[in-house]
């Protein structure tokens, strides 16, 4: 799953990201275009993940590839 097709669901699983990590925060979340980068590396700073585990936990989730 590209991040285009997260990012449309990105209310959809923001939900779950902050059920599994209690410590993102909606600004952790909060994803302005054209700032892909930044969105993710406030995701990987705080649950200690990376990109491409995120993309992947996400895809098992939502049931999707």
């Amino acid at each position: 799953m590209d991040s285009l097709r997260i990012m449309g669901k990105l209310q959809e699983w923001k939900g779950k990201l902050k059920e599994k990590y209690a410590n993102l925060t909606d600004d952790d979340l909060k994803y302005e275009e054209g700032k892909d980068e930044q969105f993710w590396g406030r995701i990987a700073q705080k649950t200690g993940k990376t990109k491409d585990d995120i993309e992947k936990w996400v895809r098992g989730i939502l049931g999707k590839d």
